[in-house]
């Protein structure tokens, strides 16, 4: 990773020496290794205060650095000082996650810290003081023991009502400032959304909860009602015959598990040469990890053909062995003979023979088995070399790195990892497409099987959100925001203008490119221009688009028991196209999955031809009689939606893990370095949040909380001040 801009997304939960400890993991794919478990589980990762410590991703043991800022004087303090500090934050932590229903306050808290550690009263109330306005407790939707503040201070407007702006907009009215959501879409969610009709369920947009052990999601689990499943990770492929009136066969296991290794060693070849051999550029131009794959891809099937062509070379110099051994034995063959036809002659001398006539004859015989034996050696190195050859010949090495069939199999597994990235492996960073790896939750992947729209929904409530609120226009000054707003669905409506103090803006990535282009009718205008670092980033980084396919029927006619199948495409080109089916609810549901090169594609076909191929694939796998028409079905096309552009972001070639911090990094109306401690006369007035503002946490729903969490924190410590202040001595 790139190093960090002061106290942005990285240094947020992890210190240098921290990121440094962490254990160095492989390529983690998107679907995790099976762990057996019951079907339903609401997994609980938290244990004592070191598993407090977990879930909230810090160390149990150590301080943060963002930790050590907010509290230099205990960093100065003796160590009993720092053990102090740990035990109370972690305590502090556990008392929160044992109960996140109900907003925990100092005065219950502090009779809960045992002795000694209960000893300094004003220190438990900093800690607790930082915590709360961390985001690392009370967040999300909990009981309050204490009313909100009624006298506001201050005023922000939130641009977008998806998750990192629902989280923050929480997070500063309980701060006691006057908070303002302004939403184009007629619902909340953003790219959480979900369809729902009778008894059907499907999630269009987020849809995984990628492990419980340190998600925030976690404690939302405990205060919403979601009903988590785990997924079962088996996942059967099914490919084509090659005859269309015959059913699809599912890929043996020997086979699958052949070709998914050579998939992880495809990848950890591209990482050797990324981090090994610095093999990162070429023509002066970012090599993209579909790139990479595809030249070791060449390198494998070079060293075939180097296989193969030393393979004819050992068969050529076996065979000349052969020659010359067989006529090292006619040769041999003759002196045999000649050396018996000496011996027989000598032998024939009668008795008594003479001392040199009895030399002769024994000098004979001694010659005569030397080259008997000499021939039975050259036999046997024969029969060796005439063994060799016949096991050359009868196994030569393979004439190709993969089968056609076995790079069909391998195109479903990077069509895996393009659903993983929402893009084609070709747009990928090789340096840092996986930058995010070392910060994976633990645990089992769940689904949440009510929807997870229920998450933004009771996140929205008591907010003050203005739906179908379209904003073209933000201004920002020394003194203030303002922002013209019109109507989502009727732009002849009058402008309305909101003002205040400061703005977090929570556009996609896709919908902050469109208003650097200045293209679309829904480009947002930011007077003055955003400063060069800003736009740079936001034109270097990768905004993905992935789509479904929701197929409700009358009934199921899957395996019932399996969450996933995988279906086989015929080409590289189509590896995305429907190579995935879940099923996820307990209506007879199934979601099929776009991605890669296809998702883009499939945008421009029809929902009527698009669904006709599913039902062609569903048949192909489970036959003509037993597939019904859907009764209900619904198509997403992210890309053309005009409030996201994309589905989430990823790391392109050119882009970094940096970039994230500098999407993150707040605005003044002078331009400033990043990271730079902001003047009085200068102060922020634009902020940051989304799942395209987080290093750690990119792409998720977790890390869109885990941001606006975060920007909360940043503005509230900007117009309230800071919680921590060192006590007067």
């Amino acid at each position: 990773m790139d190093e960090q801009l002061a106290n942005l997304s990285e240094d947020e939960y992890y210190s240098e020496e921290e990121k440094k400890d962490k254990v160095d993991k492989v390529v983690v794919l998107p679907v995790p290794e099976e762990e057996p478990a019951p079907e339903s589980e609401n997994d609980d990762p938290t244990v004592g205060l070191e598993g407090a410590a977990f879930q909230s991703r810090l160390p149990p043991d150590k301080m943060t650095s963002q930790e050590a800022a907010a509290f230099p004087d205990i960093v100065q303090a003796p160590p009993q000082s720092q053990k102090m500090f740990l035990y109370v934050r972690n305590r502090l932590l556990q008392l929160w996650l044992e109960n996140p229903k109900q907003q925990l306050i100092f005065e219950n808290a502090l009779p809960q810290i045992e002795a000694p550690y209960n000893s300094d009263g004003p220190l438990v109330m900093r800690v607790h003081a930082y915590l709360e306005r961390t985001g690392l407790i009370n967040f999300g939707v909990y009981k309050r023991l204490r009313p909100l503040p009624v006298k506001k201070r201050g005023k922000v407007l939130i641009v977008g009502a998806g998750i990192s702006g629902l989280a923050a907009a929480r997070q500063l009215q309980s701060f006691g400032m006057e908070v303002v959501i302004l939403e184009a879409r007629d619902r909340v969610g953003g790219r959480v959304a979900t369809f729902r009709k009778g008894n059907y369920v499907a999630d269009l947009g987020a849809m995984v909860v990628t492990g419980l052990g340190g998600n925030p999601v976690t404690v939302l689990s405990k205060q919403i009602a979601m009903e988590l499943h785990k997924i079962k990770q088996k996942c059967p492929l099914y490919e084509s015959s090659g005859n269309t009136a015959d059913k699809c066969k599912i890929v043996a296991k020997d086979k699958d598990e052949m070709v998914e290794r050579e998939f992880n060693r495809l990848l950890e070849a591209t990482s050797y040469m990324s981090h090994q051999m610095d093999f990162n550029f070429v023509n002066g131009k970012p090599v993209t990890l579909g790139q990479a794959l595809e030249y070791v891809i060449k390198l494998q099937e070079k060293h075939v053909k180097e296989k193969q062509c030393e393979h004819q070379r050992n068969i050529l110099e076996l065979q000349e062995k052969l020659k010359k051994n067989q006529n090292q034995m006619i040769s041999l063959k003759d002196k045999v003979q000649d050396l018996h036809k000496q011996y027989k002659d000598a032998s024939e001398v009668k008795q008594p023979r003479d001392i040199t006539a009895e030399f002769l004859v024994k000098s004979k015989l001694r010659d005569l088995n030397s080259a008997c034996k000499e021939y039975d050696q050259l036999v046997v190195q024969q029969k060796e070399i005439e063994e060799k050859l016949l096991e050359l010949e009868t196994s030569p090495p393979s004439d190709v790195y993969l089968s056609s069939r076995d790079r069909q199999i391998l195109d479903w597994h990077f069509a895996n990892l393009e659903f993983a990235n929402a893009t084609p492996l070709a747009n990928l960073s090789l340096k840092h497409w996986d930058q995010d790896d070392d910060f994976e939750f633990s645990g089992s992947h769940l689904t949440v099987r009510n929807g997870y729209s229920c998450v933004p929904v009771a996140l929205s409530e008591g907010l003050d959100i203005k739906l179908n609120t379209a904003v073209k226009q933000v201004r920002y000054g020394p003194t203030g925001v303002e922002m013209n707003t019109t109507h989502a669905r009727n732009s002849a409506n009058p402008v309305v203008i909101y003002k205040a103090d400061a703005a977090l803006i929570t556009l996609p990535l896709g919908v902050m490119k469109e208003s650097l282009r200045g293209t679309g009718p829904n480009a947002v205008q930011f007077i003055p221009l955003l400063p060069e670092w800003k736009t740079s980033a936001v034109g270097r980084m990768g905004f993905g688009n992935l789509n479904k396919v929701v197929l409700c029927f009358d009934r199921i006619f899957w395996d019932p028991n399996a969450n996933l199948f995988g279906h086989v495409g015929s080409t590289t080109a189509s590896r995305g196209e429907l190579f995935l089916f879940w099923n996820l609810y307990k209506a007879p549901v199934l979601l099929a999955l776009v991605a890669g090169e296809a998702a883009a594609i499939m945008e421009n076909v029809s929902d009527d031809v698009i669904v006709g191929r599913c039902i062609a694939v569903l048949k192909g796998i489970f036959g003509n009689s037993v597939v019904q028409q859907p009764k209900e079905t619904v198509v997403t096309r992210w890309r053309a939606d005009p409030w996201s552009r994309g589905s989430y972001s990823y790391v392109a070639a050119g882009s970094s893990g940096n970039d994230y911090d500098l999407m993150a990094a707040p605005v003044s109306t002078n331009p400033t370095v990043p990271g730079q401690a902001p003047q009085p006369s200068n102060l922020p007035r634009l902020f940051f949040a989304g799942e395209h503002t987080i290093r750690n946490y990119p792409a998720t729903v977790h890390g869109a909380m885990l941001s606006g969490l975060r920007e909360a924190g940043r503005i509230a410590d900007q117009f309230l001040g800071p919680q921590t202040t060192e006590p007067q001595q």
